[in-house]
């Protein structure tokens, strides 16, 4: 039966030629029992370290993991009901994939009969079933992962670790297993937490997304709130392709409306910002809220390279002022490198943070009160 998890102020370090290195700082998190749950951030964060002390592979250095109401921080991994699958594909060459997707229940003493039944339902769900009698060099990187899949799976596991278990498969593959992964979470009443550095991953399969940096969590919500609510610069930069733009403006007073101004920019933000008149701060705005036909705010933009991808192109020019912007959009088509550009965007699609890289308010939140603003 699926385990809630939860990690109080979780702290790991590593001392190496009398240094200490702090990889995960004080982390707390409740991940709900039956949820699929994904540590995303660039290399260095934390997040493996994370996993492989949910795994009972690392011990932490203070703070305390439970599952369900089960203090396991002390717990060795064969006493944790938890199956983990590596980046690395760890397949017995010497056996068949039916024999590696059961080798787990073996040792642990499962008749034979019940074995294949459990073997034959991982493949029928990973779709490797004409695959069993083969030997893993037989299979495509696909297949293989999949074959590691099974093996974890079977064992009916309480807490399913998957550490960036698709980083060495091409695209066209890791577009499959992500399906794949998906179909496996609906079929298993289990807890699942996904380690990868490709936020495309974590926000097309998750229930809820942690976003870490540097040891700490950036940001704990499901994929939606972290596009359209980051909490800080940091999560709005790191969050969607191609990043969110950031322009830095100045808070003026423009006949008695704060307004945020600069490269071409007027964007009137009443109330809100008064603290903040005089300050520098920073205007984010999607690259996919920008178009020519959008809103009434308005800039120009010089395209320097175009990229096509079908349905839609992507600008990457600049501001008049030398300042990078892309823009993402079906009605830029026609443009080529050189050609300016006037795009526009709407006062709820973009966000405002303060000197510290923390959010001062969102769009919408400024669209709320656009009838105290001129």
């Amino acid at each position: 039966m699926a385990q809630s998890i939860r990690l109080d102020t979780v702290r790991k370090e590593f001392t190496t030629l009398g240094k200490t290195h702090v990889a995960v700082d004080d982390i707390s998190l409740e991940i709900p029992a039956g949820s699929f749950t994904t540590l995303v951030g660039p290399s260095g964060c934390g997040k493996t370290t994370t996993l492989r002390m949910l795994a009972g592979l690392e011990t932490p250095t203070a703070g305390r993991i439970h599952f369900g109401d089960d203090d396991v921080t002390d717990l060795p991994p064969q006493k944790r009901n938890v199956s983990m699958v590596f980046q690395s594909i760890a397949l017995y060459p010497h056996m068949s994939v039916r024999e590696n997707i059961g080798y787990g229940l073996k040792i642990h003493g499962v008749p034979k009969g019940k074995r294949d039944e459990k073997i034959e339902e991982a493949a029928r769900v990973l779709q490797i079933e004409e695959q069993l009698e083969k030997m893993p060099a037989e299979l495509s990187g696909g297949q293989q992962q999949r074959v590691a899949l099974g093996g974890a799976f079977v064992q009916d596991p309480e807490v399913l670790l998957l550490d960036e278990p698709m980083s060495d498969l091409d695209a066209k593959l890791k577009s499959e297993l992500r399906v794949e992964i998906q179909r496996l979470h609906q079929e298993l009443d289990t807890t699942i937490v996904y380690v990868t550095h490709d936020q495309t991953e974590a926000m097309t399969m998750s229930d809820r997304v942690v976003l870490l940096r540097e040891g700490h969590v950036a940001q704990f919500d499901p994929p939606r709130t972290l596009f359209h609510r980051p909490q800080s610069e940091y999560v709005a930069s790191f969050i969607g392709t191609p990043s969110t733009n950031l322009l830095r403006c100045s808070v003026t007073d423009a006949d008695g409306t704060a307004t945020v101004e600069g490269h071409g920019i007027r964007v009137p933000v009443g109330s809100q910002l008064d603290a903040h008149l005089g300050n520098t701060v920073t205007l984010g705005i999607r690259p996919q809220y920008l178009s020519p036909s959008a809103g009434d705010i308005r800039f120009t933009v010089t395209a320097e390279v175009v990229e096509p991808l079908g349905t839609e192109s992507v600008v990457h020019g600049k501001t008049t002022d030398g300042t990078r912007v892309d823009v993402v959009s079906p009605e830029v088509d026609d443009v080529q490198p050189g050609d300016e550009l006037t795009v526009g965007f709407d006062r709820e699609d973009c966000y405002i943070f303060g000197a510290d890289g923390e959010t001062i308010c969102f769009g919408d939140d400024l669209a709320a009160n656009q009838t105290q603003v001129p």
